[in-house]
């Protein structure tokens, strides 16, 4: 009987974990040319390439302890940067900085991931 209690408080431990794993959401997520005072200036769906670096700006929900997340930005399918941020708290805001050269123009996105690798949000871009 002590096993099986043991086992059942493990099992409802572990769906408790995950479900705070999931409980990570990207309320805002867009592409913009800064951020002022933890706010984006614009939301940019195309930019000519190298015009200056653009950032990936995420407002994140659900963290009841400091965690990480990953602007994981891809042109294409191939990886140009994977770059870690702390997340504290809920909300939070976070944003990634990206300089991106003249010659990758074509399509853009960046994917947000949890620590575990879980695919947050995806957010689509182009460079001209």
């Amino acid at each position: 009987m002590k096993t099986l209690l043991v086992l059942g408080l493990s099992f409802f431990l572990l769906l408790m974990n995950d479900g705070a794993a999931r409980a990570l959401e990207v309320a805002e997520g867009l592409i913009t040319t800064g951020v002022i005072d933890h706010r984006p200036v614009d939301n940019v769906q195309g930019w000519p390439a190298a015009s200056g670096p653009l950032s990936c700006f995420t407002r994140i929900l659900g963290a009841e302890e400091p965690t990480t997340i990953f602007h994981v930005w891809y042109w294409g399918d191939r990886e140009m940067a994977r770059i870690e941020l702390r997340v504290g708290h809920s909300p939070w805001n976070t944003w990634s900085v990206k300089t991106l050269e003249a010659g990758w123009t074509g399509d853009w996105r960046v994917e947000v991931v949890d620590e575990t690798g879980q695919l947050l949000r995806s957010i689509p871009f182009t460079l001209f």
